[in-house]
């Protein structure tokens, strides 16, 4: 699988990132086949600018079960009383822009969003396998998220807000859709306190990849859905 990804062994190359906890390959490029075969397997690129592309596979794995979903009280008033509109797969680009932009704890906002990373999600996006969700406000894009699909796992990337709420507001309506759909769960890769609130939990890799390799075999609902 390693050298599928990477093309060749390019651990020498890079000694300084080939014992980092979490990092499984090392190189490649971000062609469509390769994203998918990684996705399958519970593989994602997440690398700077400065860097080579370095895969990841994190161990505990944070996900969220469609059913576990929680809506806090305090969310409840936002869909009572619609205060956002949100669409899927209308503004992919503009998601992604915005997600590299984003303010984010522990990091400089968004760096690792290349353009050669919009290039490739956005390659995705028009083959059907990438999927963005978008939250307005007034007719205004203020928070939004976008992932990759595969038969009946989500794999989420980033979000955006630019107002108070707006992505978790998208975040939850995107897990109901989800939910209606059959998705078994949703990756949402790293153990985050916010996630958490929304019902995520760590599960072994073990168990991770036994849905993925169940998984591989499923159609995919989303693509087939959104090219009625």
């Amino acid at each position: 699988m390693k050298a599928w990804l990477t093309g060749k062994n390019k651990a020498n190359e890079y000694p300084e990132y080939a014992h980092i906890p979490g990092i499984v390959a090392i190189g490649g490029d971000l062609s469509v086949e390769r994203l998918i075969f990684a996705y399958s397997h519970g593989i994602f690129p997440w690398f700077d600018k400065d860097e080579p592309i370095l895969w990841w596979s994190l161990a505990p794995r944070m996900v969220l079960f469609p059913e576990e979903l929680v809506v806090s009280k305090s969310m409840r008033p936002y869909f009572n009383q619609k205060k956002f509109e949100v669409t899927f797969n209308r503004n992919f680009s503009d998601v992604m822009r915005s997600s590299r932009i984003a303010k984010r704890n522990r990091q400089q906002g968004g760096s690792w969003i290349t353009d050669d990373l919009i290039s490739a999600y956005t390659r995705l996006y028009k083959l059907g396998f990438a999927h963005s969700i978008e939250v307005w406000q007034e007719g205004e894009l203020v928070g939004g998220l976008y992932g990759v699909a595969l038969g009946r796992v989500f794999f989420g990337e980033s979000m955006f807000a630019n107002v108070p709420n707006a992505s978790k507001f998208g975040f939850i309506a995107w897990v109901n859709f989800l939910q209606s759909l059959g998705f078994w769960l949703i990756d949402c890769q790293q153990q985050t306190h916010h996630l958490g609130t929304l019902g995520a939990r760590p599960i072994s890799i073990d168990l991770f990849e036994t849905f993925l390799e169940k998984n591989r075999d499923e159609p995919n609902i989303l693509k087939n859905y959104f090219s009625k």
